[in-house]
């Protein structure tokens, strides 16, 4: 008997030895940050076995063909007026004004990271109801004359997924081109078959990097969780909607459904239609797929009465800046009076959360605003540490109580603003593929502000009493989880 369990003793450490070489020859083989090698090593380690399947769907980096396909599509940019734009910047004289200095200075960086054109005299209506969002986007839709383009992290197969898809059926039969380019994880459920009908129409439609099956993606980390609409090369539309029945609150889990779209007519569409294509030719694996004349989409803007301006910016693992959280960066770094953030997922790196806390201890009015409830349960808990950490830094922590909170917005100083897809998380930063539009004009970010300071009273102020009150069960899961925080 004593043989027995001594058998067993020296298997069970052979097996826990082999599982800690595995670990660490696994993790240390692709390069990563310092955070994402810890959690890796800590998943592979606490679940012998089955974290290598974990690993095996969430932990692999993209293929090296794949990253260079998306890093060719790049390529697709306007370079002589950027040049020019460039020039101009440069040569202007530093103004006196500290907050036009402040514009300067953030337009030069998103143009130095992502050759990201400012855009001026653009007209922008900002859209918090998908009822509202969606009425005027398919009335859009359905006057359109030349092209469609479509690209969502979710399209579902449920009412109003149904009656997108349908829209475009008819515009593709009118002769309009209708291109439609969706995430196939963030679609779950939604068939290459559900487009059949499309394609016989003569309209195309595709998942992002042509990954038809989540069966068969064995990279699972690494979504589009891009929301773009281009029509016609002169209306665009970004920010956090998806297509699915539960953003117009029909679904009962997260009730009334809060988010933040943008409907821009003026030459940020440009941004939004450079972005697309880049998206669409890379998914495509056959060139005759792609599109390959660029005019008939970048076509002389209309003059409009618009006097916003603003830059598009994105980011995603094929680039190694992380664009769009050096811009969240230079946001909060540029304030002098407050910031005010919207965000589902509050699970910053070191820098976004050093930043936070100075502009908080320096007297800066700090606000953040995240959802009562989950949709998933580990990141909520994570966030809930963040926001502990936080309150215990000055900054207002709000829980949004009227249903779920998906906007992800930061305003700073009612003079510039972010509206987009990227949450302040680390997915967004290092692993999604996102889009934010960056908007510098008081009237856009005064309306903004007011839509913040109104879903104030259906919110509950957090402090860190509170925080500190919580059950030890509670934040023993809200530490945890914060261990996990690089992958999640």
């Amino acid at each position: 008997m004593e043989l027995t369990w001594k058998i067993i003793l020296w298997t069970l450490l052979a097996v826990i030895l082999i599982n800690e070489i595995a670990a660490i020859f696994t993790v240390f083989r692709e390069k990563r940050d310092i955070a994402a090698t810890w959690a890796w090593l800590l998943v592979l380690t606490l679940i012998p076995g089955f974290g290598f399947i974990i690993y095996a769907l969430l932990g692999r980096k993209l293929p090296h063909k794949q990253l260079e396909r998306i890093k060719s599509q790049t390529q697709l940019k306007l370079r002589t007026a950027l040049e020019a734009q460039k020039k101009q910047f440069l040569n202007m004289p530093k103004p006196k004004d500290q907050s036009v200095q402040t514009y300067r200075q953030t337009i030069m960086l998103f143009q130095s990271i992502d050759d990201s054109f400012l855009t001026r005299h653009n007209h922008v209506d900002v859209y918090t109801d998908g009822q509202q969002l969606f009425k005027k986007m398919f009335n859009d839709i359905a006057a359109a004359k030349r092209s469609i383009h479509v690209e969502f992290y979710t399209i579902y197969n449920d009412k109003i997924g149904n009656q997108l898809r349908t829209l475009l059926e008819q515009k593709a039969a009118e002769g309009v081109e209708v291109r439609v380019l969706y995430d196939s994880w963030g679609s779950m459920g939604v068939w290459p078959s559900f487009y059949d009908h499309l394609r016989e129409a003569g309209g195309y439609a595709a998942p992002f990097l042509m990954s038809h099956s989540n069966f068969f993606d064995f990279r699972i980390n690494y979504r589009d969780h891009r929301k773009i609409v281009v029509i016609d090369g002169e209306i665009g539309y970004i920010g956090g909607f998806n297509v699915g029945d539960q953003y117009f609150g029909r679904v009962p889990k997260f009730g009334p459904w809060r988010d933040t779209h943008l409907r821009i007519i003026g030459g940020g569409v440009y941004g939004l239609q450079r972005r697309f294509i880049s998206d669409w030719n890379a998914s495509m694996k056959k060139d005759k797929w792609q599109i390959r004349h660029f005019h008939p989409y970048f076509k002389p803007i209309k003059v409009i009465k618009g006097n916003v301006a603003l830059q598009m910016v994105a980011s995603g693992p094929e680039a190694p800046l992380e664009k769009i959280k050096m811009g969240y960066l230079r946001l909060i770094n540029a304030a002098q009076d407050h910031i005010w953030i919207q965000t589902p997922y509050l699970i910053p790196d070191d820098s976004i959360l050093d930043a936070l806390r100075v502009a908080a201890r320096s007297g800066i009015d700090v606000r953040i605003m995240i959802p009562s409830k989950p949709d998933h349960v580990f990141v909520y808990r994570a966030t809930q540490y963040y926001a502990r950490e936080l309150a215990n830094q000055g900054v207002t922590i709000y829980y949004y109580q009227k249903g779920f909170l998906h906007a992800k917005t930061m305003m700073v100083d009612g003079r510039m603003a972010s509206v987009g897809s990227a949450n302040l998380d680390f997915r967004s930063f290092k692993l999604n593929f996102e889009i934010n539009a960056f908007i510098y004009s008081e009237d856009t970010v005064d309306d903004l502000e007011k839509i913040y300071v109104n879903d104030i009273r259906d919110c509950r102020v957090i402090t860190p009493e509170m925080f500190a009150n919580q059950p030890r069960w509670l934040r023993f899961k809200q530490t945890f989880s914060r261990l996990l925080s690089p992958i999640l």
